[in-house]
């Protein structure tokens, strides 16, 4: 699970939320014969245009390959397993006011960060993503404009990954907009990737670089407090940061290449942060983990970021979240495999950031000594 707006959720205000009732994507596409264009849904709510009509919406976008043996129209898909693969699941939710703000985050980035997040949680298991379920959270007051655009970004990383939607829920929400993902991949038994497996003597290593999303969420944050009358502001520099916010890019071409390879021991995407993957990833495996902070992959503009903040740049990527990375660790005599997933991972950079030890000891080495490692994101604290 992962969050990056860690405050009391500022849910829009329903004066008077009728009885709560549920939908589900599986029911027949054409069971309202009711369809909109775009034009026909301008400036309406999903109220106006009701469940059924909205379940046609949606469905009508959903093309079926041959390995979903029932999709939407019955009580539940039905798909037919990779031969000689397991199956990998993941869920993951995206709330209104705890994991994104709407007044700067657009609906296609929403829909976006929820299948991404899930992808990378399946990148993490060194997994193949195949299918996907969708759960949608409504309050009466959306405009269904909210829902297309939440679909076409959700829609368009899933046609990149050769992820199918074979289904899902609508329910009227009296608070938030919230959208639950459940994503399906497969691996082959050798080549999953997990936690548990980091042994002393183990390189740690992260791909890309850290601390990018928070930065990209602390300047739209403080842009769109400054400018309360939603005039747009460009974020000149900071497009990148700003992009690995809104659209974060899952790194399941790499997991995949480090399950195919056998090459990593310890595996875990950085949602809630490189700290809390450091201490999950040693838990997991009952080590300790020792990291250089000179060695942590920090772009320039996150390090002005933090120094003109002044803020310990190596202190704050080790707590962001939102990231989508993989921390991972290796053994020095799988070099070799290591080499061959560097060869193959194109222009993604892997960095060696640490070392795993004998002892329990969560480290990071400074140019001023060794401290303990930093608490990551968690919920309810």
């Amino acid at each position: 699970m992962h969050a990056s707006v860690a405050r009391k959720p500022e849910a829009r205000s329903i004066t008077a939320a009728p009885p709560a009732f549920a939908g589900s994507l599986d029911l027949p596409t054409r069971q309202s014969g009711a369809t909109f264009s775009p034009q026909q849904v301008q400036d309406r709510t999903v109220l106006h245009l009701g469940e059924r009509a909205l379940i046609d919406r949606i469905t009508a976008r959903l093309a079926m390959p041959l390995w979903v043996v029932v999709g939407p129209g019955d009580d539940a898909a039905v798909i037919a397993p990779e031969r000689g693969a397991l199956e990998v699941l993941t869920t993951d939710a995206q709330v209104e006011g705890v994991h994104f703000d709407h007044r700067f985050v657009p609906a296609d980035a929403i829909g976006h960060r929820a299948l991404a997040v899930n992808l990378s949680d399946l990148a993490a298991m060194g997994a193949k993503p195949r299918a996907a379920l969708l759960s949608l959270m409504l309050p009466d007051a959306l405009d269904v404009a909210v829902v297309d655009g939440m679909l076409d970004g959700l829609t368009a990383l899933a046609a990149r990954h050769g992820v199918t939607l074979i289904g899902g829920n609508i329910s009227r929400s009296p608070g938030p907009l919230a959208v639950d993902v459940t994503a399906i991949g497969s691996v082959r038994p050798r080549r999953l990737l997990r936690r548990a497996g980091a042994r002393p003597g183990d390189g740690v290593y992260v791909t890309g670089s850290i601390g990018d999303a928070l930065v990209g969420l602390e300047w739209l944050r403080a842009t769109c407090d400054a400018n309360p009358g939603g005039t747009r502001v460009e974020p000149e520099a900071l497009v990148a940061q700003v992009t690995r916010y809104l659209r974060p890019e899952p790194r399941v071409r790499l997991g995949m290449l480090l399950g195919r390879n056998r090459a990593a021991s310890a595996c875990m995407d950085l949602s809630d942060g490189l700290a809390d993957a450091i201490r999950q990833v040693a838990a997991a495996s009952h080590v300790g983990i020792t990291i250089d902070a000179d060695a942590l992959p920090i772009a320039d503009e996150v390090r002005r970021w933090h120094l003109d903040h002044k803020a310990d740049p190596a202190a704050m990527v080790l707590q962001g979240g939102d990231d989508y990375e993989l921390l991972f660790t290796a053994r020095p005599s799988h070099a070799g495999r290591l080499r061959d997933v560097r060869a193959h991972a194109g222009s993604l950079p892997i960095t060696k950031i640490g070392e795993v030890t004998s002892g329990r000891r969560l480290t990071v080495r400074t140019p001023a000594g060794d401290t303990a490692l930093p608490e990551g994101f968690e919920h309810f604290r």
